[in-house]
């Protein structure tokens, strides 16, 4: 039997949305503390939470608190970096002790937490950066971008890709008519087969049960999750991606940032239909390897339909003749990369960020390289330091975020949607404005995700 969520009383939600109502919308240097730095929790310690816990500007930030089911996750070198940071299981404990000595919210959970943890942050006003992708379905997704946006605290999501240097070049260069109008882009992952937090296995049924380890929470570790399903390490710490109940596959993982490129640079919106291939039968448990999904746009401003097509693990996309490229896109770079294919060339990156992006064909890059006038103008504000950095200073100066969710949340719909069509097998029309898939009713039926009580938004709203 699962144990019974956490209560939260409703005196302390009540003195939540107290504290949420009063929240600013810049940050003033008081509610800093004395020292001025901002008072940072964090939720998810293991894996990118770590990473980001071991940057953290000590200058700009006070770690109060950490949140992880697993007592491991914070590490020594992280407990001992932050030796005042107040260590949680359970980060509604944490919002209920602490909640009004909170500035900002960090999550780095697996993908099936984003939502509950992210709408108490919200809920008390407090600003938020949350790893990609924002949320495991469309419909949590939409609610926090609105409820940000109600609240009018910062936020960003995690898709570093989005504060470089390169994809405002791709941006740019495609503005200024370098390579025509695109009718067609080409991304592709080595995910699932390979890369960090997957295993390659066609997963139908869940493993039996194994011990839970003694530092971990299991049911806390499942959250939302309306299944009974038993502790097993193909899941924690690192693989539990590839199932459905808990990520959203190589599309959810790596979409956010590959995709990010054209998705921006195109200033493309919601896709009017998605196709999908998967190699033999869908699998509703676990992600399947080999996907193609193709997702077809408008392009605003007059420029012609474009499609968009994503590769998985192991296959491979077939590359335009004529422009340069390698033959085989592995050896382009074998995790991944972008090409929009234009009239008159191609941009293009290799892996999965746009952190060295050019032009083709080679006499195409050349001739702009030696060429100063080809050069578009700088017409996008670069970022100083990454997508962390920019989340502070946002929050010291009162700029909007280069990732905020006003931007996260249409760039996440657009992932989760393409992983809706691997798993149903099948492909999706979307009436983004009823947030209806009219032909696909599985697809349209896992639009918003059941959450047990205690995690639901009747329970985060009204205490339990």
């Amino acid at each position: 039997m699962r144990s019974p969520a956490p209560t939260i009383h409703r005196r302390d939600f009540l003195k939540w949305a107290a504290i949420g109502a009063a929240a600013p919308l810049i940050l003033p240097r008081a509610a800093a503390g004395a020292n001025s730095r901002i008072r940072l929790a964090w939720i998810g310690a293991g894996g990118m939470g770590s990473g980001h816990l071991h940057s953290l500007p000590l200058d700009q930030v006070e770690l109060v608190a950490i949140a992880d089911v697993d007592s491991n996750a914070p590490s020594r070198e992280i407990r001992e970096r932050f030796p005042h940071a107040k260590i949680y299981t359970d980060f509604r404990h944490m919002f209920n002790e602490m909640g009004d000595r909170i500035d900002a919210v960090g999550i780095a959970t697996p993908d099936h937490v984003h939502f509950a943890a992210a709408y108490l942050a919200l809920l008390l006003g407090k600003h938020l950066f949350i790893e990609k992708p924002m949320a495991h379905s469309v419909w949590e997704v939409r609610t926090l971008r609105d409820l940000a946006a109600a609240r009018g605290v910062k936020t960003q999501m995690g898709n570093q890709g989005h504060a470089t240097e390169g994809i405002r070049l791709v941006k740019e260069w495609y503005e200024a008519g370098l390579i025509g109008d695109v009718r067609e882009v080409i991304t592709w992952t080595n995910r699932p087969t390979a890369g960090f937090g997957f295993r390659t296995a066609d997963h139908r049924t869940y493993p039996a049960a194994e011990p839970v380890p003694s530092t971990l929470d299991w049911d806390q570790w499942l959250g939302p999750v309306t299944q009974a399903i038993g502790y097993h390490p193909t899941y924690h710490p690192a693989f539990w991606r590839g199932w459905w109940a808990f990520g959203c596959g190589g599309l959810g993982d790596i979409g956010c940032h590959t995709l990010d490129t054209p998705f921006w640079a195109m200033n493309l919106g919601s896709p009017t239909r998605v196709d999908v291939a998967i190699p033999g039968e869908p699998n509703p448990l676990y992600t399947v390897n080999g996907s193609v999904v193709s997702y077809h746009f408008e392009v605003p401003g007059g420029k012609p339909p474009v499609k968009v097509t994503w590769h998985e693990g192991p296959s491979l996309p077939t590359f335009p003749q004529g422009f340069d490229l390698p033959q085989n896109p592995a050896d382009f770079h074998s995790e991944g990369g972008m090409v929009m294919i234009g009239e008159k060339g191609i941009i293009a990156h290799p892996d999965m960020r746009p952190n060295s992006p050019r032009l083709y064909p080679d006499s195409l890059w050349e001739e702009f390289r030696q060429t100063p006038s080809l050069r578009p103008e700088r017409t996008l504000p670069r970022v100083r330091g990454g997508i962390m950095s920019d989340f502070l200073s946002a929050i010291r100066d009162g700029h909007t975020p280069t990732s905020d969710f006003s931007y996260a949340a249409p760039l996440t719909e657009m992932v989760l949607l393409g992983s809706l069509a691997i798993r149903t097998g099948q492909a999706i029309e979307f009436d983004s404005a009823a947030m209806r898939i009219p032909n696909n009713p599985a697809a349209h039926a896992l639009l918003q995700v059941e959450a047990r009580p205690g995690w639901d938004v009747a329970s985060l709203q009204k205490g339990v």
